[in-house]
């Protein structure tokens, strides 16, 4: 039997913390009554810095259940960096981990296939979501359109994949190996290799609370992962340049041919368009450049992902609290 870590990352999730705790806790239980999973098998809920009672629930919950644990992360530092930080934990206490979120729209019913699909030799699986009919129109569409859009530039990624996904250690101690600071897990799991698989499942509503990821949160993953993962957008600046300098040259040659001509008519409309449209195609192409350079200025100063302030992991018979400072 594996020993398996269920790694949760939350943000003041205090309203719907209780419910999470108490469906994840049961679903360990009948996975281990299934023989499917050790009794060493754990649930390391990851605070993420939250403002409210988050690390209270947690912290009160692993005193009266062992297979619940916690981290508690001295700062807020993003998703990522969190699921990172509950991942790296579990690493050297599991034989694979899985990562889900604290909303409960994670489908828990299907861990079974997760575990299943490890003994049967997969280092990485991934939840997929089966279908988007629960979604808004809007958010259908922008997440299907931006998927196909990391596809078009080249980037792999899992489609209809977020961050609910299994991994062995073997694929663990290969994650632990990629040290930038500009994270997007989506993108990095897939270049690990190994042997992989997907389990397909129906995407529930959210338990309690309300989303942590606003629309302005989701742009700026977006652009995360499109700027760490692909330099597309820079050759499509230079071939946009070339393109631009291409049709200035048929329109000089225009200018020409119609003033010999005595055709040409004075005005300032078709001058104000191009001016208007040079200027905002530089600005977007600086703005592009820029992102990649501020991605550089934060990857060179190379300052930790996180830093954890406390842990609780229970061993077989004793709890035990592990206050410290570390660092990744």
């Amino acid at each position: 039997m594996a020993k398996v870590y269920f790694v949760v990352p939350c943000y003041n999730e205090e309203e719907v913390l209780p419910e999470t705790i108490k469906r994840l806790n049961n679903k360990l239980e009948k996975l281990i009554q299934a023989g499917k999973a050790d009794l060493e098998s754990r649930i390391i809920f990851v605070d993420d810095g939250s403002k409210d009672k988050t690390w209270q629930i947690i912290e009160n919950a692993s005193k009266k259940n062992p297979y619940i644990g916690g981290v508690k992360l001295s700062a807020n530092r993003g998703h990522q960096n969190a699921l990172l930080a509950g991942l790296m934990t579990a690493k050297e206490k599991c034989d694979c981990a899985i990562s889900l979120d604290a909303d409960l729209q994670d489908d828990i019913e299907v861990l079974d296939q997760f575990i299943d699909k490890y003994n049967e030799g997969c280092e990485v699986v991934y939840g997929v979501r089966s279908s988007r009919d629960k979604d808004t129109a809007f958010k259908r569409g922008t997440a299907q359109g931006y998927y196909k859009f990391m596809a078009m530039l080249g980037v792999d990624i899992v489609y209809n994949h977020a961050d609910y996904r299994l991994m062995g250690k073997r694929a663990l101690d290969a994650l632990a190996e990629y040290k930038e600071v500009n994270l997007f897990l989506r993108g990095i799991v897939p270049l690990i290799g190994f042997r992989s698989d997907y389990v397909y499942y129906e995407r529930n509503e959210r338990f309690a609370g309300e989303s942590k990821y606003p629309l302005s949160k989701m742009l700026k993953f977006a652009v995360d992962g499109i700027t760490s993962f692909s330099v597309k957008p820079l050759k499509i600046i230079s071939n946009v340049g070339l393109t631009i300098c291409f049709l200035s040259i048929l329109f000089f040659i225009y200018t020409l041919v119609s003033f010999f001509a005595g055709k040409s008519v004075e005005g300032w409309a078709s001058e104000m368009c191009s001016i208007w449209f040079l200027g905002g195609l530089q600005m977007l192409s600086i703005g592009i450049v820029g992102t990649y350079v501020g991605k550089i200025y934060s990857e060179v100063k190379a300052r930790p992902r996180y830093i954890i302030d406390k842990t609780i992991i229970s061993n077989d018979t004793d709890q035990t609290v592990n206050d410290s400072e570390e660092k990744l």
